[in-house]
């Protein structure tokens, strides 16, 4: 392929976090081609409740800013891309791009890591990925603590990795502690591409129900997944969503500008 080919994406500027302007064809292929050079790097799956979380945090908006992809996870994201005159940008949905890349990876025969989920979520996760990917060669699964690893826990870590040699090692905690774990472990496992893809643990493991197509397109999945969380999630949304729209109509405006960092 051309060298131009293998210029990093187009980024949207929304708030200051540069959102790859990818469709999901282009999100897969551009992680293929990452595997085969044997890089390493990490992706972060991110919608309004990572931009808004940046916003409070420059360096967490940094470690976005930072990754390999940063794929349009919702529809907010998708509509401010094609505003700003990306025509080609749809959404890659964390659960969605997991299947896909998993499905794709079969024929080159690479290596996954399930690192994440509630207690046995990872297990119930793999048995699930292999029928949906038949093929599809899963390494080791494991579930963390809830709270952060400690130095031998980590230690652990890294010798298991180094033993199991993940090609793409999926991480599903939450944002933004999954985007601070990737960023912090990324040259210290021995892995070539962290993936951080949240509530897709628990859809693949059929312990949460998807939204339904519609809701999807017309940007009402939060308001799905409140219905089934009311109580882990109302702050979240209440708070992130009226605030997200008033600073994308300030930045739209050119009320106010917001910074987008080199990646």
């Amino acid at each position: 392929m051309p060298p131009s080919e293998y210029a990093p994406p187009a980024r949207v500027n929304v708030l200051g976090v540069g959102i790859s302007a990818i469709n999901m064809a282009e999100a897969v292929d551009r992680c293929a081609r990452l595997l085969a050079q044997r890089k390493q790097a990490y992706v972060c799956v991110t919608g309004v409740h990572g931009i808004m979380e940046a916003q409070r945090d420059a360096r967490f908006r940094e470690i976005l800013n930072r990754a390999f992809l940063c794929t349009p996870d919702g529809m907010p994201t998708v509509w401010i891309g094609r505003w700003q005159g990306h025509a080609d940008i749809s959404r890659v949905y964390g659960p969605d791009f997991m299947l896909e890349l998993c499905r794709n990876s079969v024929a080159s025969g690479y290596r996954h890591f399930l690192y994440g989920g509630g207690p046995g979520t990872a297990e119930r996760l793999r048995e699930r990925l292999e029928r949906l990917a038949p093929g599809i060669r899963i390494v080791g699964a494991y579930t963390p603590p809830f709270r952060p690893l400690s130095p031998a826990e980590e230690d652990r870590l890294i010798a298991g990795i180094a033993r199991a040699r993940p090609d793409i090692f999926w991480v599903g905690l939450s944002t933004p502690k999954q985007e601070r774990f990737m960023a912090r472990m990324v040259d210290r496992l021995d892995t070539r591409l962290m993936i951080g893809v949240g509530a897709a643990f628990d859809l693949h493991a059929g312990l949460r129900r998807d939204a339904p197509a519609w809701m999807k397109s017309c940007g009402l999945q939060w308001l799905h997944r409140f219905v089934q969380e009311p109580g882990r999630l109302w702050r979240r949304y209440l708070s992130n969503n009226p605030q997200f729209v008033w600073q994308i109509a300030l930045q739209f405006a050119g009320i106010r500008k917001f910074r987008l960092e080199e990646s």
